[in-house]
């Protein structure tokens, strides 16, 4: 008989392909470079290539584990809208203390989730004094902030400076009115 063919056990449910934006819950936006086949340990697995270019990074995410890990496509315009409805909501800052809250910030950015990610920027967001915030406090904000930016400006088709100018601009219009 000839060579025996394994059967390629391909068990993401979401087709990626080469050129895509996905997003990394870990590291935010990132474009699929290449689908690879690598030989590892004797058996093939199938690489989902991603490169983060602003990080200058390069990932390697077997197929079978794209969905463990949270590898996503692009939010729908839907998942936007409500995380941009998120960030015209009202802050929401727990008593509690600032190592526990930086934590679930932490979590709520790795998460991946738009929506998620919104809450943070809403509640850390300050209009005029920045000086209120912790260096700590300030890392997370810009960070939740570019991470939402990066998707929101892909999913709307804007460069990402224009959409953190977008969020900003929601930000700083609903601290106004709440203000009133």
């Amino acid at each position: 008989m000839g060579k025996q063919v394994m059967n390629k056990k391909t068990t993401s449910k979401i087709a990626f392909n080469s050129g895509e934006f996905v997003v990394y819950p870990a590291h935010g936006v990132g474009k699929v470079a290449d689908i690879a086949t690598q030989k590892i340990g004797g058996s093939e697995l199938e690489l989902i290539v991603v490169n983060f270019d602003k990080d200058k990074m390069t990932l390697r995410v077997p197929l079978c584990k794209a969905e463990s890990v949270g590898l996503r496509k692009i939010s729908e315009t839907s998942i936007m809208d409500e995380a941009v409805d998120v960030l015209k909501g009202k802050a929401k800052v727990k008593k509690i203390m600032w190592s526990r809250r930086a934590q679930e910030y932490e979590n709520k950015i790795n998460s991946g989730s738009p929506v998620a990610i919104a809450e943070v920027v809403r509640d850390l967001y300050r209009r005029e004094n920045l000086s209120e915030q912790s260096y700590s406090e300030r890392q997370i904000y810009e960070q939740a902030l570019d991470r939402l930016a990066n998707e929101y400006a892909i999913c709307n088709n804007i460069s990402a400076p224009d959409a953190t100018k977008k969020l900003l601009d929601i930000l700083s219009a609903d601290a106004a009115v709440a203000a009133e």
